[in-house]
């Protein structure tokens, strides 16, 4: 059985110091690359609409998931809402742009991972985790002396802060960000996030130090490693060609989700060329930029659309 390595961590009492690191970065908060500085523990709300406390959405199997980490149990995916991103285009924009759920303290959101485990699901999927790394660190050491064993999913948006990540080092088992954008110049109209490219690599490259290639059990469901996420966009507005090329240069065996379920959804009305969905040829002309720099592990190759939530 896979071993979750915050247990470890748990046990020598280093996760409870990681913890403690953790919170420092609420108050100003520095918890993700924006450093927006508000004072999350006297209830301000970041960039991401969030305080000292998660909001949750929603817990349950979830079937829609790559294959990979589905298996038969389906992956226990929780929502958080709120996101440090943004985009225009934002597929799941109910859950992440609104204000809504429950707010949670750290047992509470403990008790919800370790419902997900008894739901007999494969990982704890936690999807939009950036702006609630504390929270969810705090709640994972208390879940994890209370039996929670099921390996850490990190499903982010890749702008992450690297300060942040290393935090994690050792406790989260499969990092799964998206890498949206090569250019900073669709990241900035977008999301407002001219440096998403530079920060996304410089994220994935820690997630590939820390976990290294995704590599599964004998039932093929995923245990340990990076998964990344491109979603192909329009006139290439996400540089398939320069990502695929980015994520070669971590491994020729890194494992990638070619995305070709994008179509316009919460603001993406406001700039022209996002206003249609992806064509075939696109998706495959993404595909085939990956091949060319000899990534095999492709996750989106074989077919037009399959349907995820993109945080």
């Amino acid at each position: 059985m896979t071993v979750a390595g915050y247990i470890a961590l748990h046990a020598s009492g280093e996760l409870a110091r990681r913890v403690e690191r953790a919170g420092e970065l609420l108050s100003p908060c520095r918890v993700c690359p924006r450093e927006c500085g508000a004072d999350r523990e006297a209830g301000e709300t970041g960039d991401c609409g969030t305080t000292r406390l998660a909001r949750v959405s929603s817990a349950n199997p979830h079937f829609g998931e790559e294959d990979v980490l589905v298996g038969r149990g389906g992956s226990g995916t929780v929502f958080f809402c709120g996101c440090n991103l943004n985009c225009d285009f934002c597929q799941n924009c109910e859950i992440s742009q609104f204000p809504g759920g429950r707010e949670v303290d750290a047992r509470q959101l403990a008790e919800i991972f370790l419902q997900v485990q008894e739901m007999g699901c494969h990982n704890l999927n936690t999807v939009t985790p950036t702006h609630v790394t504390p929270q969810i660190l705090a709640a994972l050491d208390i879940a994890a002396g209370m039996g929670l064993r099921l390996p850490w999913v990190y499903n982010c948006g890749g702008y992450e802060s690297v300060e942040t990540l290393k935090l994690l080092d050792s406790v989260v088992d499969i990092y799964m960000p998206d890498f949206k954008f090569s250019d900073p110049d669709p990241a900035e109209r977008f999301c407002r996030a001219e440096d998403y490219p530079e920060v996304a690599r410089a994220a994935l490259t820690e997630m590939h130090r820390q976990v290294g290639d995704l590599t599964t059990d004998e039932d093929g469901v995923a245990v340990r490693g990076l998964l990344v996420r491109h979603l192909v966009m329009p006139e290439d507005l996400a540089g398939s060609r320069a990502a695929a090329k980015f994520l070669a240069s971590l491994s020729k065996d890194t494992f990638v989700n070619v995305m070709a379920q994008y179509r316009p959804c919460h603001r993406a009305d406001r700039h022209a060329e996002l206003c249609r969905p992806v064509n075939s040829s696109e998706h495959q002309a993404a595909v085939e930029a990956m091949q060319a720099e000899g990534l095999t592990r492709l996750d989106g190759a074989g077919r037009r659309f399959r349907f995820f939530f993109v945080p």
